[in-house]
């Protein structure tokens, strides 16, 4: 399978002769980045904001997720599993997040979470190869809460995601390197890459940090 992210935290999940996924599709005039033209057969929304629920740019949409849930579409397994990330204690919507279980590689997309999930949370994701994690901090997980995160899930591979970079025009957020320090790495040597495929094959041991560049589309 294939895994685009672009930008904030949209991410397009393809696999041949299954299902399109397309995750938090963000509304340009209220983040940065260039205005999105996707298409997809599933939008999921892991909580209503500008950044992460503007279904308008996606087309051939057939199926549109916001909660939780479980779901079996064009081939993809999809878990949602509801947290208090971005809710009740920040006043704000709650956050939901997705695993999408694509012919038994799994990618886990966090949402806005903001709090370091609870034992059953994480037991309810289940086993999660690719871990789409945010490190920015501003309405979700900081740096330092992010690998946290990371040591809990334990994932093959962790894309960072909701964090500064000089598209990001309209949030205030923290930069990368933040959390890659954190998870012991230097931002001098994490090269980016413009998007990442993933065999089951492919899938390292212990868990590996991926950095993507955000396509421009």
């Amino acid at each position: 399978m294939e895994i685009t992210w672009y930008g904030h935290s949209c991410f397009r999940l393809t696999e041949r002769s299954m299902a399109t996924v397309v995750c938090d599709p963000f509304d340009h005039t209220a983040i940065g980045y260039s205005a999105l033209k996707l298409k997809a057969d599933i939008v999921t929304v892991s909580h209503d904001a500008p950044g992460h629920n503007n279904l308008d740019v996606v087309k051939g949409v057939a199926h549109t997720i916001t909660g939780p849930g479980e779901f079996e579409i064009g081939g993809v397994f999809i878990t949602g599993v509801q947290t208090d990330g971005a809710g009740k204690k920040a006043g704000g919507p709650r956050n939901t997040l997705y695993v999408f279980d694509y012919d038994g590689i799994t990618v886990a997309h966090l949402g806005d979470l903001r709090q370091v999930p609870s034992q059953s949370e994480v037991e309810a994701l289940g086993t999660v190869n690719v871990a789409l994690v945010p490190v920015g901090g501003g309405s979700s997980l900081n740096a330092a809460k992010a690998a946290e995160v990371v040591s809990l899930l334990e994932p093959n591979l962790v894309i960072p995601m909701h964090y500064a970079t000089p598209a990001v025009k309209k949030i205030e957020l923290d930069e990368l390197g933040k959390f890659l320090k954190e998870m012991g790495l230097s931002a001098n040597v994490v090269e980016k890459q413009a998007s990442l495929k993933v065999t089951r094959s492919s899938l390292p041991d212990e868990t590996h940090v991926i950095t993507l560049d955000y396509a421009r589309e």
